[in-house]
């Protein structure tokens, strides 16, 4: 896919970068101070979330029930949510299903859950392509489906987000939920990688 920084900056992003550049020279925020925000919120916090409720779903039949059927509620359950996950929706990946998350739109995304969307999430190319191609995409991400795997794309918006529930590794039945939290990518949860 094409990385959106080869056109150039947009005028947003000049702008930004004028501001954290004024920010800086005048002491107010360190250097790399912004850009180690942004990768913690995309990598560490918001996933960290997202990856405990899947480990509980894989540990708890019970309320994998529930968040299957009231994803909102059960997040409730462990102190998460927020105005973006009110209206989720968790799929679940299955042997014979496969799940992928997009915003056509924009970029809509269950932040409580999965924290700031990764730049790939927000890129045209993959938000077109996706829907056209997800088994080509999803390939070029690194995430080799067999044929026989259905795919299926969910379009999420304001009025509904969408979590992919992975499929549990084999061979983890005697893991700790802070153990299986930490086999659990963000990249999973969205469905462009498998665990």
């Amino acid at each position: 896919m094409t990385d959106h920084h080869t056109r150039g900056p947009a005028p947003i992003e000049r702008r930004v970068a004028a501001l954290e550049e004024l920010l800086g020279e005048a002491g107010l925020i360190p250097e790399g101070f912004i850009d180690e925000t942004i990768r913690r919120y995309e990598e560490d916090i918001g996933p960290m979330n997202g990856a405990r409720v899947v480990a509980r779903a894989w540990s708890d039949p019970e309320y994998k029930a529930r968040l299957l059927d009231d994803a909102p509620r059960a997040i409730a359950e462990l102190g998460l949510g927020g105005e973006e996950s009110q209206s989720l929706v968790v799929i679940e990946n299955t042997k014979t299903v496969h799940n992928v998350v997009v915003c056509t739109l924009c970029s809509c995304y269950p932040w409580p859950l999965l924290g700031l969307p990764p730049t790939w999430y927000k890129d045209a190319p993959y938000r077109a392509r996706v829907v056209r191609e997800p088994r080509q995409v999803l390939s070029e991400m690194g995430c080799e489906l067999p044929e026989d795997i259905e795919i299926h794309v969910w379009d999420s918006s304001a009025e509904k987000r969408y979590l992919v529930l992975p499929m549990r590794p084999d061979d983890s039945e005697s893991l700790s939920l802070d153990e299986l939290a930490s086999l659990v990518s963000r990249d999973a949860m969205i469905g462009v990688a498998r665990g």
